[in-house]
């Protein structure tokens, strides 16, 4: 599902993209477009032209999943450049993008690797 960590990248189609579009043409646009595979351990995100509905495309070891996002209020705050170039982003930033946000945050802290602490007794 979304929540599982074993996706390694997302990528968001910059512009907008008709949402009608069903599983298996957005995998051929991941595949023709972007010259990525669609059956990668990716998450593909795709948003409509009034910013308001995302679709996410994921594989999962025998089929896909197709989230919907729709919001009742407001924006996303998509990027806008209509290229066929993917725009890879972290996952913590697609979780700002869903929670109303850029996907530059200035005042957020900066993530923190954990590292291990050596006790010398």
């Amino acid at each position: 599902m979304i929540n599982d960590v074993s996706e390694e990248k997302v990528y968001l189609a910059q512009g907008k993209t008709d949402l009608r579009k069903s599983i298996n043409r957005l995998a051929a646009l991941v595949r023709e477009e972007f010259d990525l595979d669609p059956f990668s351990p990716c998450l593909f995100v795709f948003c409509n032209r009034s910013r308001d509905k995302l679709k996410l495309l994921q594989w999962d070891h025998n089929g896909f999943w197709l989230h919907y996002r729709r919001l009742e209020k407001g924006k996303f705050h998509w990027p806008s450049h209509d290229q066929a170039i993917p725009l890879a982003v972290t996952r913590r930033q697609l979780r700002w993008l869903l929670d109303g946000l850029p996907l530059q945050q200035r005042q957020a802290h900066r993530e923190v690797k954990a590292r291990t602490i050596i006790l010398i007794f």
